[in-house]
């Protein structure tokens, strides 16, 4: 590589030589005589003559059209002047006769000392420094690409990371399988005595905010070694070679330091499947090989580990994920309900709580949300304790900042008339009556008709009293029923509906379409797989795989099942009208109430009629 880079800066040292002295031809052959034709002032015939009378012309160059001459005044300063020659036979023997002037040569009227300064040295000074500044110009512009490869990693060590495992709370699995990385960068040489070898690669596999980045951190600080961290997206460049010529220098470096850790974040920017198709990228591809190349080079008993993050491992190319490369893949998945709970007390440790704070209530609220949304609950509640003027962050304050991550801020000043108020809270109390009235929903935690930010006017939070990991058909037809409630109670009350059932309608087509395509919940299709999940980790979109004959019976299924969840619904509600009525009024006026609230209304009985 240092030879390729000597080559290089030779090539443009013959290109600023080459142009130096071609801009320097120019300059004294055009720029220099312009310069000293302004130096010399223009005059007529007859004032020639009256300074040679007077003895004041010192020089004199004849010339075939005019004569320059020198005139030296009383200070006895010299300047030059040129006139047109007039056809004068007695030029000459004048000029003899005088014999103070010097008219058989040039005119030597500059200092060879700044002629030559002037003409060659100022020239090459001034282009050396426009040069310098040219390039460093064009290295800005083009991601340093005059460096020609020099790698961007950052390197930190133990005390500028100043992680370790005990920051990484919620992934047990995944700093099991890392311990024995951290064993082998501790003590290499136990592994090499027995002739084994650690995979050279690991790759980090998880949705964003699972703490890929902070495990790999965590590595590092555990095993006390340089840790270099680059992002996939700084190895492709404008120049094709150049993704390449960086890969090699950042093994260059490693193997120097080694043992050490080589961290790629987001490496399927280079790593993805080779196509072999027309307009590829071909600076990414030959990043892609050259990468290849350096991990089968390198010698994995030395100490250095490459570890890389991804959330489309899908897309990676299985050259990159054959055994030797990236062969150990280690997830890092939502955190469960203990790994929540941890995580919330990881964060919690940053700020002032007070003492009694119930974390499980706040992990139960959370289910589903990564490492990155938890820590963002707490600094939210951390926000709102200090808006509130309190020292410390309470209950309440965890509690509702996890509504503001859900659903966003409180909109506290949207005006909603009272008719609507009116229609939000039938539509809320209709989702809660319908949940609380089947077995196989999750409990009430609470309602609340107040807008946020995120675009709705109220919701309905429901909190299952432990982890679940699996779904079944009764779970999910419960669900799709309770999606249905809102609505419903629109229609059983006003016998209109309106535009705030547009989500609960499409949350509960898709959980309909995914029990016919991908559960094998229909008994219309049994167990057969229609359609396919593409990038699970970020979005995971669906694409069906079906003729279209099966894709009309599979819209004739999911509307089957979402109807008729719509009519058990509006069974329900009517079954329980008063109730309806009663729990609606009184959200009406408190505009938020708890489960507990809510429950206690519902199971009480009415007061008997007086005779």
């Amino acid at each position: 590589m240092n030879e390729q880079r000597n080559n290089n800066n030779k090539k443009n040292y013959l290109i600023f030589a080459i142009i130096s002295l071609v801009l320097l031809l120019v300059f004294n052959a055009f720029i220099v005589p312009a310069v000293k034709k302004a130096q010399i002032k223009e005059t007529n015939y007859s004032f020639f003559l009256k300074q040679l009378d007077a003895g004041t012309i010192t020089q004199a160059e004849i010339k075939d059209d005019s004569i320059v001459f020198e005139v030296k005044d009383e200070d006895g300063d010299k300047k030059l002047y040129s006139t047109v020659k007039i056809e004068d036979p007695d030029l000459v023997s004048r000029l003899y006769k005088n014999g103070k002037v010097d008219f058989t040569g040039k005119i030597e009227h500059e200092n060879p000392i700044v002629t030559f300064i002037f003409s060659w040295v100022l020239p090459i000074v001034l282009m050396i420094v426009l040069w310098n500044v040219l390039m460093r110009g064009m290295s800005k512009r083009m991601g340093n690409s005059m460096a020609f490869g020099k790698s961007n990693a950052k390197i930190y060590v133990k005390a500028q990371t100043g992680k370790t495992f005990s920051d990484v709370a919620g992934q047990d699995e995944a700093k099991e399988a890392l311990v024995e990385i951290v064993d082998f960068l501790h003590n290499p040489q136990k592994y090499a005595e027995i002739g084994a070898s650690l995979p050279k690669g690991a790759l980090l596999v998880g949705p964003p905010g699972t703490g890929k980045t902070l495990l790999a951190q965590a590595v590092a600080g555990e095993a006390d070694v340089p840790f270099f961290s680059i992002s996939g997206s700084e190895f492709v460049e404008m120049f094709v070679g150049m993704g390449a010529a960086k890969v090699r220098d950042l093994f260059k470096q490693a193997n120097d330091k080694a043992p050490c850790i080589v961290f790629i974040d987001e490496i399927d920017t280079i790593g993805k499947k080779r196509d072999g198709q027309l307009g590829g990228n071909d600076e990414r591809e030959q990043t892609l090989n050259q990468l290849l190349t350096e991990m089968d080079g390198f010698d994995g008993k030395r100490g250095v580990v490459i570890l890389a993050a991804t959330n489309r491992p899908d897309s990676l190319d299985p050259a990159l994920l054959r055994p030797g490369r990236f062969d150990r893949r280690i997830p890092a998945e939502l955190p469960d309900l203990a790994g929540r709970e941890a995580i919330l007390k990881v964060h919690a440790q940053k700020i002032k709580t007070e003492p009694e704070i119930d974390y499980n209530a706040i992990a139960r609220a959370t289910a589903g949300a990564s490492g990155a949304e938890l820590a963002n609950i707490i600094n939210e509640g951390a926000l709102r304790a200090v808006r509130s003027g309190r020292q410390t962050v309470c209950q309440s304050d965890l509690e509702e900042s996890v509504e503001v991550v859900i659903a966003g801020y409180q909109r506290k000043n949207a005006v909603i008339s009272q008719q609507e108020k009116e229609i939000i809270a039938y539509h809320e109390i209709g989702h809660a009556l319908v949940a609380a009235k089947q077995k196989d929903s999750a409990p009430v935690h609470k309602i609340t008709i107040i807008p946020r930010t995120s675009g709705a006017l109220g919701y309905t939070m429901q909190v299952d009293e432990g982890e679940k990991f699996l779904l079944t058909k009764e779970e999910a037809l419960a669900r799709i029923t309770t999606l249905t409630g809102g609505r419903s109670a629109e229609e059983v009350i006003f016998n209109s509906c309106t535009t705030g059932a547009s989500n609960d309608i499409e949350k509960a087509t898709q959980l309909a379409r995914a029990m016919v395509t991908r559960y094998g919940m229909s008994s219309g299709f049994d167990m057969i797989a229609l359609e396919t999940v593409n990038n699970q980790y970020l979005g995971g979109d669906t694409s069906l795989a079906c003729s279209p004959e099966t894709a009309a019976r599979i819209d004739e299924e999911v509307n089957s099942i979402v109807r008729s969840a719509h009519e058990k619904a509006k069974r329900i509600l009517m079954e329980n009208i008063e109730k309806l009525r009663e729990l609606s009024s009184y959200l009406l006026e408190k505009e938020t109430i708890t489960g507990e609230e809510f429950m206690a209304i519902l199971n009480r009985k009415p007061a008997p009629e007086q005779v």
